[in-house]
């Protein structure tokens, strides 16, 4: 597959579950195209499309080490998003990242990806969390900052004031997942 030939099948209009699945197995073959995809979701971030989140989603799902050469790009990229339909996408993959690099402790993150990266996304994060975002983003972001916590001293006194104040307005889920954070950080001693 070719970049032109991605960029055609992304724009074919609304992708159904299975083409999206059917594209992802194919773009595990082709880990070279991982940068086009990144850039075609900032591409898309101005428009009404979403199809390129919803592929680099589901494709790091499957081959999350794929972005590992391009942490410098995606991670400058997410300080300028403004679509909730790419936004999600975006946070969950925060989210696997961080999870990957501090609980799984994977070596190929832990060797490549740099400090200034994982502080662009803990800003974004931030931003997500207590921005006007719909709650799987929040949901998504005060796990990669719980994560990132182990790592950033402050961050984790923040993220609790935070989740002190909000737990009371989302939603169950967000509820669900704000108390689940908070146990374990007063289980860590903050």
């Amino acid at each position: 597959m070719t970049e032109q030939q991605l960029h055609v099948r992304l724009n074919e209009g609304r992708l159904s579950k299975g083409k999206i699945n059917g594209l992802v197995n194919e773009l595990t073959q082709w880990p070279e195209l991982t940068g086009s995809l990144i850039l075609f979701v900032f591409e898309e971030d101005k428009s009404d499309s979403f199809n390129a989140s919803w592929v680099l989603d589901h494709l790091m799902r499957k081959k999350l080490v794929y972005i590992v050469p391009h942490m410098d790009v995606f991670t400058k990229g997410l300080q300028s998003m403004s679509s909730e339909s790419c936004i999600r996408p975006m946070a969950h993959i925060c989210q696997m990242v961080t999870e990957v690099y501090f609980k799984k402790k994977d070596v190929a993150f832990r060797k490549h990806v740099t400090e200034e990266q994982l502080d662009r996304i803990l800003t974004c994060c931030f931003d997500w969390l207590i921005g006007n975002h719909k709650i799987a983003a929040k949901v998504f972001s005060m796990t990669s900052l719980f994560y990132l916590g182990q790592k950033f001293d402050w961050v984790h006194p923040e993220l609790k004031l935070v989740l002190q104040d909000t737990i009371g307005e989302g939603t169950a889920g967000y509820k669900n997942r704000a108390k689940k954070t908070l146990d374990k950080l007063v289980a860590m001693g903050h």
